[in-house]
């Protein structure tokens, strides 16, 4: 539809100048959906997922709010305290505010950070109450898939910190279905 309008007015796109537009322009569309949303919940969901970039492995952290809408996003060579601790300053301060809760799986390097940290918060780590966390990395394995895996660590960062961000804004909330079911019902 788009394309058609814009070959009436003589435009030409080929899909490499809308990937160097996404490229160009994904992030600050991203920083512009993050700072119009609303605060996002006091409850957050930590999680790791493994990355294979050019066959070494890569850690992809992950922090999503109790409604699935992803916080942030960190793609490191390796698993510590050390590069936890740094995704986790970053997060505090984009945000502005500590979580009242951090869900996490039962990784050692939770348990130092909240205990470094964020004394005062209450840490929950259970297998099947991250759930959320772990749901949010699908989009990023569909997308992995498509683009045949990520080129390097810096591409891989590029492209998901606004990815994540722009698929939250567009994905409808949970608590939007309850209510999509309940007007389909009259």
């Amino acid at each position: 539809m788009w394309e058609e309008m814009l070959a009436m007015r003589g435009v030409t796109l080929s899909y490499e100048t809308v990937r160097e537009g996404g490229l160009k322009f994904g992030q600050i569309y991203a920083n512009g959906l993050r700072h119009k949303s609303p605060r996002p919940s006091d409850v957050w969901h930590l999680d790791e997922v493994f990355l294979k970039i050019n066959g070494r492995l890569h850690y992809l952290w992950r922090a999503v709010d109790q409604d699935g809408d992803v916080l942030d996003i960190l793609v490191q060579r390796h698993r510590d305290r050390k590069l936890l601790r740094k995704f986790f300053r970053k997060l505090l301060k984009e945000l502005q505010y500590a979580p009242r809760v951090i869900i996490t799986d039962k990784l050692k390097s939770y348990c130092a950070l909240k205990a470094e940290m964020m004394s005062r918060v209450e840490h929950v780590q259970h297998k099947s109450q991250n759930n959320r966390a772990e749901n949010s990395h699908q989009p990023t394995r569909v997308r992995e898939k498509v683009m045949r895996r990520f080129k390097s660590a810096g591409h891989a960062q590029r492209f998901l910190s606004p990815f994540g961000i722009i698929t939250s804004h567009f994905r409808v909330g949970r608590h939007l279905y309850e209510m999509r079911f309940v007007l389909s019902l009259f």
